[in-house]
């Protein structure tokens, strides 16, 4: 039982440390904008997110349950667990941030497509049109007296 509490709220941990890193990560390739700068942003994210999830649960497993702690078994254990939590992290973040793009650029910088969403004009309801249209009734009325 003092296993799988330690391992869920490790999990729960790396979830939330591996969208922050990413979420970083993400604005650091917007500052630099060099797509080959990426490979070490990943490397330094699942190394921050290893060693909050060695430290959490170093600190569960010692201090919390009082359970003997190995280092390289607990070290393999967590990288199996923070390798695909982060790779889908970054494959979902990535989907997210290209379906919320405003436009896309090209190579030299030059704005390429917008994005259709941005691009509409937002539809009022029917109500405020007939409210509007009724207050300035209104005003005119009360401009004649």
């Amino acid at each position: 039982m003092h296993t799988i509490l330690t391992y869920a709220f490790t999990l729960i941990v790396t979830i939330i440390s591996v969208f922050v890193t990413l979420l970083i990560k993400f604005e650091l390739d917007q500052l630099f904008r060099d797509p080959k700068a990426s490979i070490p942003f990943h490397i330094c994210n699942v190394m921050i997110t290893m060693m909050v999830a060695f430290s959490v649960n170093l600190v569960m497993t010692v201090y919390v349950f009082e359970d003997e702690f190995q280092v390289i078994q607990q070290l393999l254990i967590l990288l199996t667990i923070t390798l695909p939590v982060y790779f889908s992290g970054n494959i979902l973040l990535k989907k997210y941030q290209a379906a919320n793009r405003k436009y896309y650029t090209t190579a030299d910088g030059k704005v390429y497509i917008l994005n259709e969403k941005y691009l509409r004009k937002k539809k009022r309801f029917s109500k405020f049109k007939k409210y509007h249209a009724f207050s300035k009734t209104n005003k005119s009325s009360i401009r004649k007296k």
